[in-house]
């Protein structure tokens, strides 16, 4: 096992730790440890490329870890009414049909290629931003109302990215349907 997949998984084995200090109000331990976690995203991908230690696995696990830490931050701090439960239904919706489009195509027995695009990776780190945001704010016990801004641009972004993923997912379909028929 190389070290940007190991990076992975332990990015993967924080979540129960992260859920567990924002539900017991240890926003400190959280920031840090979701910080920890966001750091390890950026450098996994950076390691495998300048390592050349680029894996299938890695393409699988990297964007599965994003998906599990981001939708159970969401969750928890929607939960915990620390962000609006519209955000978290939309970045979880977002990421069950990104998912399930996903499924549906491999079973299907289509040629798929997991890359992130630019609208994915802004999408991410929108989201990203907006729980570190959440969480700090917290730590210095602030309420802010300008927080509210965040929460509209990962809401947008999550949305514009949702529906490129749609439609990568059915040029795709229809590229194949295309050839079938020639």
């Amino acid at each position: 096992m190389n070290i940007p997949n190991i990076l992975t998984i332990l990015r993967i084995l924080s979540i129960p730790l992260l859920i567990i200090l924002l539900s017991e109000g240890l926003y400190y331990g959280a920031l840090i440890l979701f910080a920890g976690a966001a750091l390890t995203d950026a450098l996994d991908g950076f390691l495998a490329r300048t390592l050349r230690q680029k894996t299938v696995l890695g393409a699988y696990l990297d964007p599965i870890a994003d998906k599990l830490l981001l939708s159970s931050a969401f969750v928890t701090c929607a939960i915990l009414k620390l962000i609006p439960v519209w955000l978290a239904v939309l970045v979880i919706s977002r990421d069950v049909i990104i998912s399930l489009g996903i499924l549906v195509l491999i079973v299907n027995s289509f040629a798929i290629e997991i890359r992130p695009t630019v609208i994915s990776k802004c999408t991410t780190l929108a989201q990203i931003v907006t729980i570190g945001a959440v969480i700090f704010l917290n730590v210095i016990e602030k309420k802010v109302v300008l927080v509210q801004p965040v929460f509209w641009a990962a809401g947008i972004l999550t949305i514009l990215s949702g529906i490129d993923y749609v439609n990568k997912g059915l040029q795709i379909i229809n590229e194949r349907d295309h050839t079938l028929r020639e």
